[in-house]
């Protein structure tokens, strides 16, 4: 496969779509469960995400995930294998929110600490 045929095979597939790879703790639940599964979240685009799970999910199971910055995510399960699932959003979102800063109920924000070491 050459360089135009890959990246329209990229635009062909949302999947392929700008991923941001980072390490995220997560909340996720089965959509009518009220248990929360903690979950690690590797990587995120603005129409999915890839986390680390425990428990197995099944393939086209309906799910919320709580993504820091962004709030609870519906979605269904893409695929899961080895401790690893892919969801598919529901609806596009921001991934870059999840990087920002969560404020602190207002409160200024601080300088670099200065440590003196003796």
């Amino acid at each position: 496969m050459n360089h135009d045929d890959r990246r329209a095979a990229a635009a062909a597939d949302p999947s392929a779509a700008k991923r941001d790879s980072l390490f995220l703790n997560a909340n996720l639940r089965r959509v009518g469960d009220s248990r929360i599964l903690a979950v690690r979240v590797r990587n995120i685009s603005a129409g999915g995400l890839m986390a680390e799970v425990a428990e197995p999910l099944g393939s086209d199971d309906a799910v919320e995930v709580e993504v820091r910055g962004i709030g609870w995510i519906r979605g269904r399960v893409a695929w899961h294998t080895e401790g690893r699932t892919g969801i598919a959003f529901d609806n596009p979102i921001d991934p870059q929110r999840a990087r920002k800063p969560v404020s602190g109920g207002g409160a200024e924000p601080r300088g670099p600490l200065s440590v003196s070491l003796r």
